[in-house]
C-alpha cells in the first residue's frame, strides 16, 4: 500500500468512543452531532422517494432542482449566487476531499489552521501534499484566536491551498469579516487557492449579523477568485446521517468536479436529494430552533464548566462545543480514557485535533435534553476531586 496511507493515525475520537461504546452508564458527548434525529418532514420525503422507485442514478452535480434550490438558499445568506457554482456531494467530507483533488498535487505545499477536524489534515497527506500549520492560540479565558500576520507571512506564492475550517471544530473560533478580507486579498496577491470549511456557518450565536450566519468568504469574495466552500446538511438540518453536502466554486471549475464525482461517488442518492429539498423549503421552521437550542446548551454548560475548579474553558461564539483543558492534565487521550472508564464521561481528546491542542477536550454540546450536561458536569467535578493522580 502507499506508505501515505500506512501512515495515517486511526482516530483518536474513535479511538475513545470504541472504550465507551455500548456501556449505558456512559454518558458520550464525543462525536460531533446532535442526539436529535432529522425533522420528520424531512423523513416522509426520503421514505416517499424510495416508495416512489427513485433508486437510480441522477446526475454527477445533483439534481437540477436541488442545485437551484441550494442556489436560493445560498443567495439569501451571502448574494446572488448562480447554481453553475455548485455540485452536491456525498457530504461535507466527499466535498473536501474533492475539492482536495481538484486542487492539489502530490509535493503541493498545504496550510491548514489548527486545531481542526482532523480529516482537513489528513486529506491533504492522503493526496501526497506537503502540510504545514499555523496554530490558534488559546487566551487565558480559554478562547482561541488567530495570529492573522503570522498566518499571512506563512502564506507565500508556494502555498498553492489555505484550509480554513470557521467556525471551528473543535474551538468555536470564528473568523470576523475584517480577516477574511486580510486573507482573501493576500491569497490574491500570491495566487493561493483557499478551501474554506463553513459547515458551521448557521451555528453562529453573536448578533452581530442580519443574516443568521457566521460571516463567510462568499460575503466578499468574486464568483472567479479561487475559492472554495465546503457546506453540508449535517449540522443546521440535523443530516448527518444522510451524508449530503454541497460544493461552491468558480464557475469555470464546475464541470470538471462533475468528472471527479463521477469518479468518485457517481452521485448522490435521489432519495436524500428530495430530503434535502423539503429541509430548504422548511428552513426557517427548523434552523433557528435548532440553532436557538444549542445557544441554550452553550449558555447551559460552559458557565456550569467554569465553576469547576481546574477547568479553563471559554464561550465559543460558533460550533457546537466547548473546548475545555484540565489544569494539571497533559496527556488527553489517556485523561478522555480515564474519563470513560471512571467517571462515564465521553469526551473527545483534544490532541487528535493537532499536537498544539494537547491536554485539551471537547465537549459536543448538542443534546436534546439539556440536564444530560449537567449530569456530565457533576460527573466530571467529582471525577476531579476523587480521581486518583496519572500514573
Amino acid at each position: 500500500m502507499r506508505q501515505a496511507v500506512l501512515n495515517l493515525e486511526e482516530s483518536k475520537i474513535r479511538e475513545v468512543a470504541n472504550a465507551g461504546m455500548g456501556r449505558a452508564d456512559v454518558l458520550p458527548f464525543w462525536f460531533g452531532e446532535s442526539d436529535e434525529v432529522t425533522p420528520e418532514a424531512v423523513r416522509a420525503a426520503g421514505i416517499a422517494s424510495l416508495q416512489a422507485g427513485e433508486t437510480f442514478y441522477s446526475h454527477n452535480l445533483g439534481l437540477p432542482e436541488l442545485r437551484e434550490a441550494v442556489a436560493a438558499y445560498a443567495s439569501r445568506l451571502h448574494g446572488e449566487l448562480a447554481p453553475q457554482r455548485l455540485a452536491i456531494t456525498s457530504g461535507g467530507v466527499n466535498a473536501l476531499i474533492v475539492a482536495m483533488q481538484a486542487l492539489i498535487d502530490a509535493g503541493d505545499e498545504v496550510l491548514a489552521v489548527t486545531p481542526v477536524w482532523p480529516n482537513l489534515t489528513a486529506q491533504p497527506r492522503i493526496l501526497g501534499a506537503q502540510l504545514r500549520c499555523v496554530a490558534l492560540q488559546p487566551d487565558a479565558e480559554g478562547a482561541w484566536q488567530l495570529d492573522v500576520p503570522a498566518l499571512l507571512a506563512a502564506i507565500t506564492p508556494r502555498t498553492r491551498l489555505l484550509v480554513l475550517n470557521s467556525p471551528n471544530n473543535p474551538t468555536g473560533w470564528t473568523l470576523t469579516r475584517a480577516e477574511q478580507q486580510a486573507i482573501l486579498a493576500h491569497c490574491r496577491q500570491t495566487g493561493t487557492w483557499i478551501l474554506s470549511d463553513e459547515v458551521y456557518e448557521r451555528l453562529y450565536f453573536r448578533d452581530d449579523t442580519a443574516n443568521g450566519a457566521a460571516p463567510s468568504f462568499l460575503d466578499i469574495a468574486a464568483p472567479d477568485d479561487r475559492l472554495v466552500v465546503v457546506q453540508s446538511f449535517s449540522k443546521a438540518f440535523l443530516m448527518t446521517g444522510w451524508r449530503l453536502g454541497w460544493l461552491v466554486m468558480p464557475p469555470a471549475m464546475t464541470p470538471q468536479v462533475g468528472k471527479l464525482l463521477e469518479f468518485n461517488t457517481s452521485c448522490a442518492p435521489v432519495f436524500v436529494q428530495r430530503a434535502a429539498l423539503v429541509a430548504l423549503a422548511q428552513t426557517e421552521a427548523i434552523t433557528p430552533r435548532i440553532v436557538a437550542h444549542l445557544r441554550h446548551c452553550r449558555d447551559t454548560l460552559v458557565p456550569l464548566l467554569q465553576a469547576v475548579p481546574g477547568v479553563q474553558v471559554g464561550r465559543a461564539p460558533g460550533g457546537m462545543y466547548a473546548f475545555l483543558r484540565l489544569v494539571g492534565q497533559n496527556d488527553s487521550l489517556q485523561l478522555a480514557k480515564r474519563l470513560v472508564q471512571e467517571a462515564g464521561l465521553g469526551l473527545a481528546p483534544g490532541v487528535a485535533f493537532a499536537p498544539q491542542a494537547e491536554g485539551w477536550l471537547r465537549w459536543c454540546f448538542a443534546s436534546r435534553d439539556v440536564a444530560r450536561l449537567r449530569q456530565g458536569v457533576d460527573r466530571l467535578h467529582h471525577w476531579l476531586r476523587t480521581a486518583a493522580p496519572a500514573p
